[in-house]
């Protein structure tokens, strides 16, 4: 690119995360379908989560549940999946071959070669890899005559599924494996089974497997300049540390990627180099109204990016985040994190600020409005993040709430 780099500040960067991410008021969804598209993946780890991002971004929450449910389960217009860094995550189901060819096809090469190894180790050459072929065949055929089961369902078809070998023989971490629980794991890092209803309700983390619809064989350097010029236009700019990190890929790919799409370099407050898709490069200005909300533990606009002192002050860090890294629900004003919330025993909705600093009545006014409509649609639910957090745990455990 000739000629000076755009800069583009914090404060803008803000107001693309407003627009883009549907936070702001006036950029909410329709439709959950709406809300994937945008983000271009919704955190599955939690189930919950899932829920709880798209209902903090749709104009109208009513049938919330019911509406992610609709789209996961009957237009099947989402999908759980692995994806990027080994991760559980719903995607728009267009984009179901372009994240496995560039992101499932390297790691389920090496999921599906420990699985081999530990297995024909750990059972002492009992159970071999044409033993496991044999298994994987059968248990792929039951699951397509039964069209959803769950691991219990497909070991009374396929016996062998409950055999164990053990994991780590000798070592500190040595504990007993379950054939099923791997193989079914490497299958849907393979793209071959996804995760279908759950048995519970939508907060239940306990779920049916389905064979994966059918999708094209993408290449997979096509499949990765394609990925990462939805997550730009999502998430730009982004440096190239933000891209390895949400990609897990290598620094080679990432690079090949932006070369692919041609990226167009800009500069960020602290004169780092970051990322925009061609043509974005023009300002984009704050929404016309400040903005309140409270994002669900793993939101993808918490975890967006690597470096996240734009959004998210370091000194705030301790409280909202657990220690391996997952965040927990935050409370956000116009494009900073600013605190964080849970909810009681009862399922009340409470809020906490960890920064004050140029935040009036009308910040906490905003907040309160959005902790209301956020107990209006959970109606009563518990949802008790997978990852807890300290802030989240002292709110859900505090009678004095705020």
């Amino acid at each position: 690119m000739g000629g000076r780099q755009r800069h583009i500040g914090a404060a803008e960067r803000r107001a693309r995360l407003a627009l883009r991410q549907r936070l702001a008021a006036g950029a909410r969804a329709s439709a959950p379908e709406q809300v994937a598209g945008s983000l271009v993946a919704l955190h599955g780890t939690d189930p919950a989560t899932v829920y709880l991002a798209v209902g903090a971004r749709l104009a109208d929450t009513d049938g919330t549940v019911a509406e992610v449910e609709r789209a996961l389960y009957e237009d099947r217009t989402l999908v759980r999946m692995h994806g990027m860094r080994h991760t559980v995550f719903v995607f728009p189901t267009e984009l179901a071959a372009v994240v496995h060819a560039s992101t499932g096809l390297a790691i389920a090469a090496k999921a599906r070669a420990g699985l081999v190894k530990d297995m024909v180790t750990g059972s002492g050459g009992r159970l071999t890899e044409e033993w496991l072929a044999e298994v994987e065949a059968s248990a792929l055929a039951a699951l397509a005559r039964r069209g959803q089961a769950t691991v219990a369902e497909l070991t009374r078809d396929e016996p062998r599924l409950k055999e164990r070998f053990t994991y780590g023989a000798g070592k500190s971490y040595e504990s007993p494996h379950t054939v099923s629980s791997r193989l079914m794991r490497v299958l849907g890092v393979e793209g071959r089974v996804v995760r279908g209803r759950p048995l519970g309700a939508w907060t239940s983390s306990q779920f049916r497997w389905a064979v994966a619809p059918p999708h094209p064989e993408l290449p997979s350097g096509q499949a990765q300049s394609e990925l990462l010029r939805h997550w730009l236009t999502a998430c730009g700019p982004a440096t190239e540390a933000d891209l390895r990190w949400w990609t897990g890929w290598r620094v080679t790919d990432v690079r090949r990627a932006l070369t692919a799409v041609g990226a167009v370099p800009v500069t960020l407050d602290g004169g780092a180099t970051a990322y925009v898709t061609p043509g974005d490069e023009e300002p984009v200005e704050a929404p016309d109204e400040p903005w309140a909300a409270l994002l669900p533990g793993l939101d993808p606009t918490a975890m967006g990016w690597q470096e996240r002192d734009w959004y998210l002050a370091p000194e705030l860090r301790p409280a909202l985040f657990d220690r391996s890294g997952n965040v927990g629900p935050t409370v956000w004003w116009n494009g900073r994190v600013v605190g964080g919330w849970a909810q009681r025993p009862d399922g009340e909705v409470v809020w906490h600020l960890l920064e004050t600093a140029g935040l009036g009545r009308e910040a906490s006014a905003a907040i309160e409005t959005e902790a209301a409509r956020l107990g209006s649609w959970l109606a009563g639910t518990r949802v008790t993040p997978r990852f807890r957090t300290p802030l989240e745990k002292r709110l859900s455990s505090s009678p004095s709430g705020t």
